[in-house]
């Protein structure tokens, strides 16, 4: 069967013998990762974050003992700096535990999902949904970025 030169690339076609609802449980794997995946990337801002405010924190320090503050700096230096964020673990720590745990087996769970019925196809549930709901043959409809050549 050749290529339809309308409708997804090759990849992103469901093989035969896929059923719906195999593409709608694989969507629904794809799109709880999607979550996952953002819920990495706030991580990485809170570890962006509290080491800011933690280099932050060394200016503060400074600012109170030159304003005649040293309890204020000292409390602020001896039991806030370098504090562990979490039990045992600044932020570094939380990522690299979230990466290497959760995140790590999410991600192996989904790709051998996807490899064991669709070989590794990715997006399929929303490649079939922008073939439903594209205009075939109007401008800024077109199935692939190949079509605009």
């Amino acid at each position: 069967m050749g290529q339809d030169v309308d409708g997804p690339d090759e990849g992103h076609r469901r093989p035969a013998g896929v059923s719906d609802e195999t593409v709608a449980a694989l969507g629904k794997l794809s799109e709880a990762l999607e979550c996952v995946e953002r819920v990495r990337g706030h991580l990485y801002s809170l570890h962006q974050l509290v080491g800011h405010a933690d280099l932050m924190l060394d200016d503060a320090v400074e600012m109170f003992r030159a304003a005649g503050h040293p309890h204020i700096a000292e409390r602020i230096d001896a039991e806030l700096l370098g504090r562990n964020v979490i039990a045992g673990r600044w932020t570094f720590q939380i990522v690299e535990d979230f990466d290497d745990g959760y995140y790590a087996l999410f991600r192996d769970l989904d790709r051998a999902a996807r490899e064991e019925l669709v070989g590794g196809r990715r997006h399929l549930y929303e490649a079939e949904m922008k073939e439903r709901r594209r205009t075939r043959g109007h401008p800024g409809h077109e199935a692939r970025p190949d079509e605009l050549r």
